[in-house]
């Protein structure tokens, strides 16, 4: 099968949302991953897993395998498969036609938050106002410590998730939808962020601010500046630098201009 530009270009995102990721610790080794879906198909691009693929701080496009919603492989590359938890992907692009990508992460701070009861709070503003949004709008939890390899379990996280882009999933990780790659890709950096700040507030066992009603109020009347996905493209853009001023954002994967 001969993939057009835009095809390329979305299986090129999913291999730089996997390595920025990475990057910043959002996942580890070979676990966690990015789907994307292709519009006007039932199709999605996911990474990859087995004993051909690269860790996911060094995602190639290659990695990068091409099915349908079930799924089924459309095409192949010896060594690897699609990932167990593929039901997180498949059932969340049937049941959500508005997003068009999937990223499935381990963060550490969730982790801990959610292990320790601790509620992802918005104890701050104007430092990020995106990751206030998240705890805002609120942050539904998936309460089970397992893998979601089966259709049923992922449906029973996505009527958990009752529609937000958001969750966080016990004891495991978290999975975050976007309209693209790049604002699933930063919603889920955002997310953590909030975890993590939430996390060291509370390790001074005093009590913590949170958003007055006034700042909240003011909050709502700016919503919506900056937020969405063209907000998430400067973001966005700054990581692909951070990658290659790493060293790892190799010349086959620098987005075309």
């Amino acid at each position: 099968m001969t993939e057009d530009t835009d095809v390329q270009n979305i299986r090129r995102k999913v291999a730089l949302s996997c390595r920025i990721l990475a990057m910043l610790g959002l996942v580890k080794e070979t676990t966690g991953h990015v789907s994307a879906r292709i519009p006007g198909t039932d199709n999605i691009l996911i990474r990859a897993r087995g004993p051909a693929e690269s860790a996911l701080l060094f995602t190639e496009e290659s990695d990068v395998l091409r099915t349908d919603l079930d799924g089924n492989i459309l095409g192949t590359k010896e060594g690897v498969t699609i990932p167990n938890e593929f039901p997180i992907h498949g059932e969340l692009f049937k049941a959500r036609p508005d997003i068009g990508c999937v990223v499935h992460a381990h963060p550490p701070a969730i982790l801990v938050c959610g292990i320790t009861d601790l509620e992802l709070r918005p104890i701050f503003g104007g430092y990020d106002p995106s990751a206030m949004r998240l705890a805002i709008d609120g942050v539904p939890i998936y309460p089970r410590m397992i893998t979601l390899h089966r259709p049923e379990l992922a449906q029973d996280m996505i009527r958990i998730m009752n529609g937000k882009d958001v969750v966080l999933m016990l004891g495991h990780g978290i999975t975050v939808v976007g309209r693209t790659v790049e604002e699933a890709t930063i919603k889920a950096i955002k997310l953590e962020s909030l975890a993590r700040i939430n996390w060291h507030a509370r390790q001074r066992g005093v009590p913590v601010k949170e958003l007055s009603a006034e700042d909240l109020a003011e909050f709502q009347r700016s919503s919506g500046h900056g937020h969405g996905g063209g907000g998430s493209l400067p973001v966005w853009r700054y990581y692909l630098r951070l990658l290659d001023h790493q060293g790892i954002l190799p010349s086959e994967l620098i987005p075309a201009t």
